[in-house]
């Protein structure tokens, strides 16, 4: 795609009320709730969804937390982002199972420090970070958008304003750019589920103000009406897990950059900070924001590679789009004298051991503000300095 100038682009994202959010909302609860009473626990949680059942499965190292409890929150989670229907509800009729046991001994002893031994990776993988300069939150226009429009609509059905309409929703944005920049809007698709109250035309007037209000106007100017498409299919009633199943882990492109850059395969939902599929993904944004928003690059790839049990990442590669082969050296001798990338250095330089993962599981991993709690702090772009030439 980088060596094109003018073509199309299109990045879809998902609600809170999609099958697989819902689950993923639920496995970033329980890192949450096993973090908030040790910061160090490791969990793996996967969570399945479907019509009226909850399972969760996976391996902890942690406190004990009576299997009662977390079914609570299970409900209390899908209580809030809004689910009390037939199929699927957070009353008792939705059946809540775990099957959460303790971490395997082979691999605890591979990823713990010992002696002289630090901490090493918990598995061999590649995670990708990226940044561009196509939007303010330094992320490609497409996905910005498409998570921009279910998150106004999420949060004016969640307060009572936009009636009629359910959680489950999915966006689609296409941009056209020009010269390698986002021009003008080609077209725009929402899907969501609604009420039988409402028909095809109503839930198009009821999510058309999300468009215009999410997308600013330069890239509206002379966009077509018949290009944007609202359930397409017709109907949409029955939704969320009574619909279609959710899996933990299957939204990563929704996750991350939506499709404009690289991708290494692990989900990061349910995962502890330790899980270098998680961590060194955040790690990667935050040394490419640092990078774009020190203005030295418009656009900036970052790959880290690691191994089980091994501290230090196996390569570093940086792309800078620009063929400056002398900045590309420049930038890469800083992330190794300023960044420790160790899964332990990755955690304490971004204070990754809090349970702030519950609200990442909807409307992207990237582009969203850092928040007093320490949510997102691979967000801020307090090293720009380093970059600064």
């Amino acid at each position: 795609m980088s060596n094109l100038k003018n073509y199309l682009f299109t990045s879809e994202s998902v609600s809170e009320g999609h099958p697989d959010k819902v689950s993923d909302r639920i496995s970033d609860m329980v890192v949450d709730s096993y973090l908030t009473k040790d910061p160090f626990s490791r969990v793996a949680c996967e969570t399945l969804t479907t019509t009226n059942k909850v399972v969760l499965a996976g391996e902890i190292r942690g406190p004990e937390i009576k299997k009662d409890i977390l079914i609570e929150k299970v409900r209390n989670c899908i209580k809030d982002i809004g689910y009390d229907q037939e199929g699927f509800t957070w009353k008792e009729a939705t059946k809540v199972e775990s099957h959460l046991h303790s971490q395997s001994t082979d691999i605890a002893m591979g990823v713990d420090s010992s002696g002289n031994k630090d901490e090493g990776a918990g598995d061999q993988g590649i995670m990708f970070g990226f940044a561009c300069n196509e939007t303010e939150e330094l992320m490609p226009a497409p996905i910005h958008y498409s998570h921009k429009i279910l998150r106004l609509m999420a949060e004016d059905r969640k307060s009572g304003k936009l009636k009629n309409i359910e959680p489950d929703s999915k966006s689609q944005v296409t941009f056209e750019y020009l010269d390698g920049k986002p021009s003008k809007i080609k077209s725009v698709v929402i899907s969501s589920q609604h009420s039988q109250d409402v028909n095809q035309n109503q839930v198009r007037d009821l999510l058309r103000p999300y468009m215009l209000k999410s997308i600013p106007k330069n890239f509206l100017s002379d966009f077509n009406e018949d290009e944007f498409y609202v359930n397409p299919t017709g109907n949409f009633v029955i939704g969320g897990p009574d619909g279609d199943c959710g899996l933990t882990g299957r939204k990563i492109i929704v996750d991350t950059y939506g499709g404009a850059a690289p991708h290494g395969g692990g989900a990061f939902s349910g995962k502890d900070p330790t899980k270098v599929d998680r961590s060194a993904a955040y790690a990667a944004r935050y040394i490419a924001k640092n990078i774009v928003a020190s203005k030295i690059s418009d656009k900036c790839l970052i790959q880290l590679a690691y191994a089980i049990g091994v501290s230090k990442p196996l390569s570093i590669y940086v792309d800078l789009f620009d063929k400056d082969l002398d900045k590309n050296k420049f930038v890469v001798e800083k992330i190794n004298e300023n960044f420790d990338l160790s899964p332990r250095g990755i955690r304490e330089m971004l204070n990754l051991n809090k349970p702030i993962y519950e609200k990442t599981s909807a409307y992207g991993h990237f582009g969203r503000m850092p928040e007093d709690n320490g949510s997102f702090s691979w967000e801020k772009t307090n090293k720009i300095d380093i970059f600064s030439k």
